[in-house]
């Protein structure tokens, strides 16, 4: 039995007790920064509002502070928001630095001093305390990882042997691991995909999408490669599975809808999904600074295309 903590009780992080439990482990939930949820939690039946499920008895569910960091765990996983990642980082120096750290947060984020992009885990451990940090990707949806549908995921750590032993805690017969060793191609595949699944909802039809996911694949090449990641990554769950999931449902497939039939994003948003985050539209206005001063824009058309109606709130103009 091993001892396992969750940072972040949202709709992902929940689900994520489900194989951890069933291996017998001992689960500890906790949400940073919304307090609402944790006293929704915190009630006897563990009704989670955005799974729309009653969560596992075993489930323990405690508030956060800094002092639970200092508790010995065998695994801390990180399921935060991007925007939450900066927050978390400031508790880990509470944290056992042999301590397993896994990152669930899909993202990345401009560092304006040192003008560059970094990612998720780079942003963890931007004061170099050498934290061991894998990172889990991969095309799996909440909802369907909590109701146990059979999802495959990969998890990447340069040293492969601490993936494998993650994978060991988490695995279960409905919940696959995968290894990597490429942590930056991983992590940058898991996140411009929800750029790329707007453009692909953008199509007029299945026709015009499917070559946009064909091209939309081409440009992720680039990109992983341009970013010092491995071009085969982008072939795995973290790129391919992941751009496969996004595109055919989800949030940010349905502002790229939108988009295509010639609304401006902030139109789109206020009219169609107030009250929905779009992954994809947050980093195209994070890395846009970046992307479009620094990359050929003859490479990548399609993400131009979309940073440019995204920052600018303009209409959509891909040439297909």
């Amino acid at each position: 039995m091993k001892k396992v903590l969750i940072i972040g009780a949202g709709a992902m992080g929940a689900a994520f007790s489900f194989p951890l439990l069933d291996n017998n482990h001992k689960v500890t939930l906790s949400e940073p920064y919304n307090t609402k949820l944790t006293n929704q939690l915190l009630k006897k039946k563990k009704f989670h509002p955005s799974l729309k499920i009653i969560l596992p008895k075993k489930l323990l569910i405690r508030k956060f502070s800094s002092q639970l960091l200092l508790e010995k765990w065998d695994l801390v996983v990180i399921a935060v928001s991007s925007i939450g990642i900066e927050l978390v980082k400031k508790y880990l120096n509470n944290l056992n630095k042999k301590t397993y750290l896994l990152v669930l947060t899909k993202g990345l984020k401009l560092d304006r001093k040192q003008n560059k992009i970094i990612t998720m885990s780079e942003q963890l451990d931007s004061r170099g305390e050498k934290l061991n940090i894998s990172v889990l990707k991969g095309p799996c949806l909440a909802k369907e990882l909590a109701r146990k549908v059979k999802s495959y995921t990969v998890i990447a750590n340069k040293n492969i042997r601490v993936a494998k032993q993650i994978g060991k805690i988490i695995s279960a017969k409905y919940y696959k691991t995968e290894y990597s060793s490429d942590v930056r191609g991983i992590e940058f595949s898991s996140a411009i995909k929800n750029i790329y699944s707007m453009v692909i909802g953008s199509g007029e039809g299945n026709n015009t999408s499917s070559a946009l996911f064909r091209k939309s694949f081409d440009e992720m090449e680039y990109l992983i490669q341009y970013f010092n990641g491995k071009r085969e990554t982008v072939r795995g769950l973290a790129g391919l599975g992941d751009l496969y999931v996004s595109a055919v449902g989800g949030r940010n497939s349905k502002m790229g809808e939108y988009l295509g039939k010639g609304f401006s994003f902030k139109n789109a948003k206020k009219k169609f999904m107030t009250n929905d985050t779009i992954e994809g539209a947050d980093l195209a206005k994070e890395i846009a600074p970046y992307i479009l001063k620094k990359i050929n824009k003859k490479k990548i058309p399609l993400m131009t295309a979309l940073l440019n109606a995204i920052i600018k709130n303009k209409k959509l103009k891909i040439n297909y």
